[in-house]
């Protein structure tokens, strides 16, 4: 519930903020949205994996969902494109802390034998949340205005901490915090054991991280309305929810790998099918797919990941996936906005390069992951 209400929380902001950097002049930095996020999500992970592993994993939760009930206060507050995006890379500390201390947590708790179908239940109330924050968002922005919407953000936010507050720590050796826990050494950046898992996550979020970005301007050019641009959001999440518990439990009985390719040939087959997309009826096919795809995909790699992690470094295992998964957002993010430059007939180019990152991964999974293997050989 606590992960619900949070990515309730920051993704309910995501899609009027597309429209609030044009109403500030600067439209052609779209891509800039996701990916500035994703940066410092990215560049905090070494820090939540190690202090999940040492000072425990509630209070690395607790710090991911303060960073967003303070970024929801402050966002009323910008009035230029620069002070917009510098609050866009801030807000990025949240979702570097709380799905890692998350996962850590969970990983804690179930057993073994049950990765898959536990990761399943989390990515399912993770994936709800990512369908009301942005189905009610852009309705309480038309209703209200914009600021009424951040605030509800902040709202959100500050329930899950009041959830995580009655939650027990299951790390055990807990330490104090000191700030020396803050300086990170080379070997505790990256766990190579988890290189497969990783490498596939990049290559297949960098599709997400377009399509977010993309999706609400494509919504929009096909005649839906206002209040409604976020409907990608909604579609991609119902039918992720529908995936995910049923491949996790596949993954736990038929192995990983081969869940996760044919997660990759539905990623492939979304993006085609976006690139054509010209009619509503299309669209709503194809966010479909790319829902299914996403909802077998998610499960998978976060159990295959915590099974090659040590039990005495799964933080650090879980920070390095996600890392990959935040160098796959912003990139996608980034390069799909610069192809894009805010222009709609630039937007088939832009999937078939997410078509193309996802037919790389499926011929990794295929014929790549020995070289994951050696690296744990060498380094591990």
């Amino acid at each position: 519930m606590s992960s619900l209400l949070f990515f309730s929380s920051f993704n309910m902001v995501v899609p009027d903020l597309y429209g609030y950097l044009d109403e500030m002049g600067g439209g052609e930095s779209k891509g800039l949205i996701i990916a500035l996020f994703t940066v410092t999500a990215g560049l905090s992970r070494p820090f939540s994996g190690k202090l999940s592993d040492t000072i425990g994993r509630i209070p690395v939760m607790v710090l991911g969902v303060a960073v967003c009930v303070i970024m929801g206060l402050l966002y009323p507050a910008v009035n230029s494109v620069w002070s917009l995006l510098l609050l866009r890379f801030f807000h990025g500390f949240s979702t570097g802390f709380k799905p890692t201390g998350t996962s850590a947590y969970i990983a804690d708790i179930v057993p073994a034998n049950r990765r898959g179908e536990a990761m399943g239940y989390f990515g399912l109330f993770g994936s709800t949340g990512m369908a009301i924050g942005p189905s009610i968002g852009p309705q309480i922005t038309a209703t209200y205005n914009i600021d009424v919407m951040f605030y509800c953000s902040t709202a959100l936010a500050f329930l899950s901490i009041a959830i995580l507050m009655g939650m027990k720590e299951t790390l055990k050796d807990k330490q104090s915090f000191k700030w020396s826990l803050l300086k990170i050494k080379k070997d505790e950046i990256l766990e190579p054991r988890v290189f497969n898992p990783s490498v596939t996550l990049l290559l297949c979020t960098f599709s997400f991280g377009a399509t977010i970005t993309l999706a609400p301007d494509m919504a929009m050019n096909l005649g839906f309305p206002e209040g409604q641009k976020g409907i990608f959001f909604t579609i991609y999440v119902v039918c992720s929810l529908l995936a995910r518990v049923t491949a996790g439990k596949m993954s736990d009985k038929k192995g990983r790998v081969i869940v996760l390719k044919w997660a990759v040939v539905f990623l492939i087959a979304s993006n085609i099918s976006m690139a054509y997309s010209q009619t509503q009826t299309m669209f709503i096919i194809s966010s479909a797919i790319f829902g299914f795809a996403a909802g077998m995909n998610s499960p998978t790699i976060y159990a295959w990941t915590i099974d090659l992690s040590l039990d005495s470094a799964r933080g650090k295992g879980i920070a390095t996936m996600y890392i990959a998964l935040e160098i796959g957002i912003g990139l996608g993010a980034f390069i799909a906005g610069y192809i894009y430059s805010n222009e709609i007939d630039n937007l088939r180019p832009a999937f078939f390069v997410c078509a193309a990152l996802a037919f790389v991964a499926f011929i990794f999974l295929n014929f790549g992951l020995g070289y994951g293997k050696r690296l744990v050989h060498k380094y591990g």
